[in-house]
């Protein structure tokens, strides 16, 4: 599993594109992976045929490890994709009857580069071939494996190897990582040998890239965290869901957002009919032909108007140096409710766009999102994030900021109200609009002025012109 960036620690795999047999070349698409922030499909690097899928549909996997091995260059399918010391190191000189039943999936299974990005030959060498001959396997398995690293047996020890979101569990759940047995590549530890850790009754001998082919004597409960399915069904009545990807991501980013800013919601409720007429003018014009346009392109136009004149509403909270980060520039974000949850991905530099232009960004931003395609750069560095509930045929909500930005403007549904217009009482398109902003940055006379712009732009859009 390659690291795709921004700090991502794992992915789950969504859908295989080939199968055992199946021949692969150069840049091919192999399988689709979702990360905690988006949908990534990966490339395989070599020429070869497809010998093994380690990682059914569905599974979660640290970056790190093997997911695929790929016989390149016309070797014996028992050894694909080996260095020139392989045939000698695999199953052939496994004497003892305890390991041989591991080294069929443990050497075919994690031999080859990682997919789309290649590693360093070290990810290679496995502990199984020269531990095989000691009797306590996991122990030895490490001490070499950390020689192999070229960190020596006594480093190893030391100094376990484990990526920080690993050692963090280990941290909360208070265990002590020189105890721990490592499965993962390199002798790395993974969350599955901290939780084996934790839960002594439970056996912990193999690493979930074993799958259900290994000898049950080796790996007798390892398949079944390795391929949790989609929701599984308790009893009649239940049904559970694992919480990963995109999901658990947005979980726990909203319960930091709720959790660090101290949020502050305010309220306003307006006639929005001159703006509705607008956009069934502005769907004529011939300057905006092949454009979408509704009203949300004229609320993003609204907001980015109103951070022109309001901005010290663009900015970012800097805890490390406890400073103010204002923002030139607005990165518009746009919550977009997908198969897989809700994401927030922006529009880069939105304030200078045009009116075309802010709608053409806004066509392919929803419709990436909707396809599932949205890349994690497109989700990172927003300023400033619209939520349209209205869609729903939600009033409002209070809706919570999305991490490193300052504020978050929620729609509400447009709907034919009764409506005091021009002292008399008319039926009127109505709606309401919910601001939520960080307290420590956005006090409320900035918070109501931007909010009362907003909505004094969408009741005369002619501000929109006068204002900019």
């Amino acid at each position: 599993m390659p690291d795709v960036g921004e700090g991502l620690t794992e992915a789950e795999i969504l859908k295989w594109y080939v199968q055992p047999g199946d021949t692969v070349t150069d840049g091919q698409v192999v399988c689709e992976v979702e990360t905690a922030k988006a949908a990534v499909e990966l490339p395989i690097p070599f020429d070869g045929t497809v010998h093994e899928l380690l990682f059914p549909e569905g599974t979660t996997v640290d970056v790190g490890q093997v997911i695929i091995s790929v016989n390149v260059g016309g070797a014996a399918p028992e050894a694909p994709a080996a260095p020139a010391q392989e045939p000698a190191a695999a199953p052939v000189p496994e004497p003892a009857p305890v390991p041989e039943p591991a080294a069929e999936p443990e050497p075919e299974g994690r031999q080859p580069v990682l997919v789309g990005y290649g590693v360093a030959a070290a990810s290679t060498k496995r502990r199984a071939r020269k531990g095989a001959a000691v009797p306590g396997q996991a122990a030895a398995a490490a001490a070499i494996q950390g020689e192999l690293n070229g960190h020596g047996g006594l480093a190893t020890a030391a100094r376990p190897l484990a990526k920080p979101p690993v050692r963090k569990l280990a941290k909360d759940l208070g265990v002590d990582l020189t105890t721990v047995t490592p499965t993962g590549p390199d002798g790395i530890i993974t969350r599955e040998d901290v939780h084996r850790a934790a839960a002594p009754a439970v056996e912990a001998p193999a690493p979930a890239p074993a799958l259900a082919d290994a000898a049950p004597a080796s790996a007798p409960t390892a398949p079944a965290p390795a391929a949790v399915p989609a929701a599984r069904a308790t009893d009649a009545r239940e049904t559970r869901i694992p919480i990963k990807g995109v999901r658990k991501a947005t979980a726990a980013a909203m319960v930091g957002s709720a959790f660090t800013a101290p949020h502050v919601t305010e309220f306003v409720t307006f006639d929005i009919t001159r703006t509705m007429k607008l956009v069934e003018e502005l769907k004529s014009d011939k300057d905006m032909a092949g454009l979408r346009v509704n009203p949300l392109l004229l609320i993003a136009k609204a907001v980015l108007v109103a951070i022109k004149r309001n901005p010290d509403i663009n900015a970012t909270w800097d805890e490390a140096a406890q400073e103010i980060v204002l923002k030139h520039y607005v990165n518009l974000g746009i919550a977009a409710a997908t198969p897989r949850g809700l994401i927030v991905p922006n529009i880069k530099d939105a304030h200078a766009q045009t009116l075309p232009e802010l709608s053409k960004s806004l066509s392919e931003l929803v419709a990436t999102a909707r396809d599932g395609k949205t890349t994690p750069a497109a989700m990172q560095g927003g300023t400033f994030t619209i939520t349209n509930v209205g869609v729903f045929g939600v009033d409002t909500g209070t809706p919570i900021i999305n991490p490193g930005e300052s504020a978050i403007l929620a729609v509400g549904a447009i709907k034919l109200q009764p409506w005091v217009h021009k002292g008399k009482v008319k039926p009127r398109q109505v709606t309401t609009l919910a601001l939520s902003f960080d307290h420590r940055l956005v006090d409320g006379e900035l918070g109501s002025k931007f909010l009362a712009d907003v909505a004094a732009i969408l009741e005369q859009p002619k501000r929109l012109i006068t204002w900019a």
